[in-house]
């Protein structure tokens, strides 16, 4: 094989060969006046929300915070995330969790 088709089938392994998903812990400080009963992630590209991310026993009052991880084996940073409330509201936004570690969450928000 000659130098340059070795090199040229190398770039194509590399080019080949997929990111790799890593899980990403996403802090959320809850400095709103209500409990946070509900955290919910998907990629821009799913339009399927995760299952709960705070789990049974682990809301977070007013004041608090706490790590979630996102597991879900993808590779993107674009995410939508949904909070839900003890009082029933419901917030979602768009976040780059590449970026961002951190959310927090405030009343007018």
């Amino acid at each position: 094989m000659t130098y340059a088709r070795l090199v040229a089938a190398a770039v194509l392994a590399v080019v080949a060969v997929p990111a790799l998903a890593e899980d990403v812990a996403y802090q959320v400080v809850n400095d709103s006046s209500s409990t946070l009963v509900g955290f919910y992630t998907s990629p821009l590209s799913d339009p399927n929300w995760s299952g709960n991310l705070v789990t049974e026993g682990n809301a977070l009052g007013s004041g608090e915070s706490g790590t979630v991880s996102i597991t879900d084996g993808s590779d993107a940073c674009d995410y939508d995330v949904k909070f839900e409330f003890e009082d029933g509201s419901e917030l979602t936004d768009q976040v780059n969790v590449c970026d961002v570690a951190t959310y927090t969450l405030s009343d007018g928000e």
